[in-house]
């Protein structure tokens, strides 16, 4: 399958879709996930038009994990929990449904429990996520 540029997530990386951003840099971006598995629950990508981790360079990858390393200590703090769960899907029947490479990270209270992945029942409230987001931001720039 070759990359698609009309994907969901292209589209919110250049600024065509809304989200709630967490963090940029010239070679990631990182927001909300809208279906949240726990609070917190953020997608980090590349800038890269990658479908996957097999379609991304070595140099653009290695730029992206830097991301996640960054951010995942920042939002496990912001969401007072105590670890974060990191997951990458690759092709539909792993489970990918947006076809541009993205990792979630989901931070984990203790005896917390996870909701189903991109499941419409989970569609979180507009203002949670914006205050979920502002705590975010304000770790990252703390």
């Amino acid at each position: 399958m070759a990359y698609d540029d009309q994907n969901i997530f292209a589209k919110i990386i250049a600024g065509e879709l809304p989200c709630h951003k967490v963090y940029e840099d010239d070679h990631s971006f990182a927001f909300l996930d809208i279906m949240p598995r726990t609070a917190g629950h953020t997608l980090v990508l590349p800038r890269t038009a990658a479908e996957n981790i097999l379609d991304i360079d070595a140099e653009s990858l290695a730029h992206l994990m830097a991301t996640v390393r960054k951010l995942a200590p920042k939002i496990v703090k912001a969401m007072d929990a105590d670890g974060f769960i990191l997951q990458q899907f690759n092709g539909a029947a792993a489970g990918q449904t947006v076809f541009h490479l993205h990792v979630h990270i989901l931070p984990r209270k203790e005896g917390g429990r996870l909701k189903h992945h991109g499941s419409e029942d989970n569609m979180a409230d507009e203002k949670d996520l914006e205050a979920v987001a502002a705590r975010i931001r304000a770790e990252i720039d703390a």
